[in-house]
């Protein structure tokens, strides 16, 4: 029974204003969190020995450079985010005062059996490729942060479409940091 002009609203009226809410933003956090798990255009990785002293690295979003002696650690761990999407993400410390992350995302749904939420997911993902390209723009690729929440001062992030790409990123800067021998590594298109 829905509730009357100034009458108190009861359950009925309570879920007919919950459920479609509740809908449209399972399906909006499901097409967001696949459209941060765009597969990754043809690319072509190049390493390539640079300058001594420094590991530089360009990739989709920018352009990435610190010299070896400032660096303090290289890590690469995974955690799910908001038990959405599963993050792997590769991050370089440095006696300065930013932190560069690589990350690539995926939906936490690409860890289990496909089902009909993944259907609906990639469904979301191919109108928002399809928005993308009418637009021409690239923003379904890039990194996405609500502030306050995904704002970190002095944190520098990079979004990775592939896991191969963030692996290899990672073996980049590690190595380079272990030997002592400044490396580029690009990803090209």
């Amino acid at each position: 029974m829905l509730a009357k002009s100034g009458e108190a609203c009861q359950v009925p009226c309570v879920l007919k204003n919950f459920i479609p809410t509740v809908s449209a933003l399972l399906v909006m956090g499901a097409a967001v969190a696949f459209a941060q798990n765009n597969p990754a255009p043809a690319v072509q990785l190049a390493e390539t020995t640079g300058s001594e002293r420094f590991w530089q690295a360009t990739v989709d979003g920018g352009h990435y450079m610190v010299a070896l002696d400032h660096i303090t650690s290289v890590s690469r761990h995974r955690y799910v985010l908001d038990g959405a999407v599963i993050v792997d993400e590769v991050t370089v410390d440095t006696q300065g005062q930013a932190l560069a992350r690589f990350y690539f995302i995926s939906p936490v749904t690409a860890a289990t059996a496909p089902n009909a939420l993944t259907k609906t997911v990639e469904r979301g993902k191919e109108l928002l490729d399809q928005a993308a390209e009418r637009t021409g723009t690239d923003l379904q690729n890039m990194v996405v942060k609500k502030y306050p929440e995904t704002s970190h001062a002095k944190s520098i992030e990079y979004r990775i479409l592939s896991e191969e790409v963030l692996t290899s990123l990672y073996e980049s800067v590690k190595t380079s940091w272990e030997d002592g021998r400044g490396r580029k590594f690009a990803i090209q298109k």
